[in-house]
């Protein structure tokens, strides 16, 4: 059984629920992560959020460093701002009184932020919205912060058997259990997952669980060797030939040369899953597309994930989240956990208050 839970979550503060007053608002600047364009920066007088009205405020008790966060800080996305947007947290307050239930509860939540309105959220695609924010991505303040806000209709309340270790891996594993969703899978096909990084361990292990021979490819064997215990075939790049031979190749390399290396390895009429974003700054060299067209490739993107399965997951032990875990550290640390969690070595690096 995974441990109940954590020590941190004693400390929940009971706050005023309803609108924030005025004394809540200035009660005290906020410390974060940030980016401004240019760098890294931690900020200890950042104005401290207010949530509008279908707001929760939330103050994270664990977050992750992604690949995501990392590109970020190259130019992707053109984002500025805080970063951040894997974590687990408590509701200190909400905006609206209707919503009231929600203060002091555990949670993780969604990144996408919706209208609710327009013909994407209409038809049942809200990850889509055309007026969407993402949380520490796309218009939105992320979550490397001692309070951040995310609407209530974002929020999912995590049970109390998993604790904050494991919590803070449902927004990537649910990106890895996106892939299912998307598949068709028929006989019992081969599937590489290319890229032995903290989302490719986590698609290695979800991918495993098909009636498929699995694979992870990776260029560092100490990260490879963690598939042993999962009982996940792995091999090092160097030693793989390109033969155009897989079904599927899921491509999550984090590098603008996983594409290519991905079309080397699929059949003719095979699919490509791209899990890989990456800015464009790094990517020195058009990719050649014409595979493509003459091998009559599937090229699927895929994005964020059910959290509902991922929460399943977690609480029955299906994923084995804690031994991605490589470093810890303080938000007061947060720069240079940064640079740490880009160090070939490492795979995840978490943040705590």
């Amino acid at each position: 059984m995974i441990s109940g839970m954590p020590s941190g979550q004693a400390a929940r503060v009971g706050m005023s629920t309803g609108t924030p007053t005025t004394a809540i608002e200035d009660r005290f600047n906020v410390l974060a992560l940030t980016f401004d364009g240019k760098q890294t920066q931690l900020e200890s007088n950042r104005q401290a959020p207010v949530p509008v009205s279908g707001d929760a405020l939330i103050r994270p008790t664990r977050m992750g460093i992604c690949a995501t966060d990392l590109e970020l800080c190259k130019g992707y996305m053109d984002f500025t701002g805080v970063l951040g947007h894997e974590f687990v947290g408590i509701v200190e307050s909400v905006a609206d009184r209707k919503d009231n239930k929600w203060v002091g509860k555990r949670v993780v939540g969604t990144i996408n932020c919706v209208c609710g309105k327009c013909d994407m959220c209409k038809a049942g695609l809200r990850e889509h919205c055309r007026e969407r924010t993402v949380l520490g991505i796309a218009g939105r303040d992320g979550c490397f912060a001692e309070q951040f806000t995310l609407p209530v209709w974002n929020l999912i309340e995590v049970p109390d058997n998993i604790d904050d270790d494991h919590a803070v891996f449902t927004e990537p594993l649910a990106a890895a259990y996106q892939i299912i969703r998307q598949l068709t899978v028929e006989g019992r096909p081969y599937i590489t997952v290319l890229g032995d990084g903290r989302l490719g361990l986590l698609c290695a292990q979800v991918m495993s669980q098909l009636n498929a021979t699995v694979r992870c490819v990776g260029k560092h064997a100490e990260k490879l060797q963690i598939c042993e215990k999962w009982g996940v075939k792995h091999r090092l790049l160097q030693d793989v030939g390109l033969r155009n031979d897989q079904d599927i190749v899921v491509d999550c390399t984090g590098s603008p040369t996983g594409f290519t290396t991905a079309l080397g390895m699929v059949r003719p009429r095979g699919t490509i899953v791209m899990k890989t974003t990456v800015a464009p700054q790094a990517q020195k060299k058009p990719a050649d597309l014409s595979p493509l067209v003459i091998n009559e490739i599937n090229l699927i993107g895929s994005r964020c994930g059910p959290f509902s399965e991922a929460i399943s997951a977690l609480s029955s032990e299906k994923i084995d989240v804690l031994s991605l875990i490589s470093r810890r550290a303080k938000l007061a640390d947060a720069v240079e956990a940064i640079k740490t969690a880009a160090k070939p070595d490492v795979i995840k690096v978490l943040l705590e208050p």
